[in-house]
């Protein structure tokens, strides 16, 4: 470890001194990137120096516990403790740091969610999720803004796409991403029967234009006028804006904006970030495990977490945690949940680097 750390800080001196190189500064691409790692290792050195200078002052209590008079060895015990309990504690956050970080870290996250099995009802889960997560986002002051909303016919969710912006955001949201399964009776059910319907949700990080290029030659552009539930007409200008990438086949709707211009930027956000993930399972046999496990089947037998009215419960069956606190949670209420699935990847990852 130590033989790692030296090699920290030689690189986080490195990249210091490129970062105030105007070649590096010119190239908004490299100085990000440079920028990233630059904050990773700073935070690397820091707790690095912390260890080394808790190590001496441990040192130096022992030795004045062995040499100072019995009155002052339980004042010099005290403060030994105390410092091999920052010293514990400087080792954890350590092994977080050492880690190998997300890539993706600190992005935007762009999120879709829709109903899968289960008709309508599957429709008015999706509404469900995406109200808790826009108060989830709410309560960790991240901001999120609705990018496009399906409405289906009793006000469900066909298929929803929004954006949430905020520094941790990717680390808790990625680990929503795949099929949602619900339990409970449906407002369209008479007898009172419990119905299991589902819905997807997927997460993928924003990018910036200067990360992927395309080209126009390889885009559909369809105008056409925005439609409500029912199919009504909701506006009397053509404003509605669908691409499709020919290369892949990937289709972007927008529709939300009154400004055809507005709806086509926001499609294109969207079509690249969805381009980036793509490319990104192409370079990763890794991440392309990760995406179809993200969108799996959509159906009943397939998911990620269950949703039990009538019990409370919440159960995310890749962690094996049940929680009874289910109208807390849909109410935007996840952070023990997600708090659980952000250190269990911690703790796969830190057996991993062990190995």
């Amino acid at each position: 470890m130590l033989y790692r750390l030296e090699d920290f800080v030689s690189e986080y001196e490195e990249i210091a001194t490129r970062l105030s190189d105007p070649k590096v500064i010119a190239n908004k691409r490299e100085f990000a990137e440079l920028s990233k790692r630059f904050k990773t290792l700073e935070s690397l050195v820091e707790v690095s120096k912390e260890i080394e200078s808790l190590k001496e002052d441990i040192d130096t209590a022992k030795l004045l516990i062995t040499e100072s008079n019995p009155q002052d060895r339980d004042l010099m015990r005290t403060e030994l403790e105390s410092s091999q309990l920052k010293l514990d504690k400087a080792n954890k956050r350590l092994s977080m740091l050492l880690v190998p970080a997300d890539p993706n870290d600190g992005r935007n996250v762009i999120v879709s969610i829709r109903g899968a099995e289960g008709g309508e009802e599957a429709n008015l889960f999706a509404r469900v999720l995406l109200e808790m997560y826009l108060r989830w986002s709410e309560s960790r002051r991240w901001k999120a803004e609705v990018l496009s909303d399906a409405v289906s016919d009793r006000g469900g969710v066909e298929e929803a796409t929004f954006i949430i912006k905020g520094e941790d955001a990717w680390r808790h949201l990625k680990h929503e991403a795949g099929p949602h399964r619900v339990q409970r009776v449906p407002v369209t059910e008479s007898s009172g029967r419990i119905h299991t319907s589902s819905a997807v949700v997927t997460a993928i990080p924003e990018v910036e234009d200067i990360e992927i290029e395309v080209n126009e030659t390889d885009l559909k552009i369809d105008i056409y006028r925005s439609s409500g539930p029912g199919g009504q007409s909701v506006n009397t200008t053509d404003s509605a804006v669908r691409i499709t990438h020919l290369p892949t086949g990937l289709v972007v709707t927008m529709q939300d904006e009154r400004s055809q211009l507005q709806n086509r930027i926001r499609a294109m956000a969207v079509l690249k970030s969805r381009l980036f993930a793509l490319e990104s399972e192409k370079r990763s046999q890794e991440l392309s495990n990760t995406k179809k496990a993200q969108v799996g089947t959509g159906g009943r037998g397939d998911k990620i977490r269950t949703y039990n009215y009538k019990e409370n419960r919440v159960t995310d069956h890749r962690i094996g945690l049940t929680l009874y606190k289910l109208d807390k949670i849909i109410m935007g209420d996840l952070d023990e949940l997600s708090e659980a699935l952000v250190q269990a990847e911690l703790a796969e990852q830190l057996m991993e680097s062990d190995k």
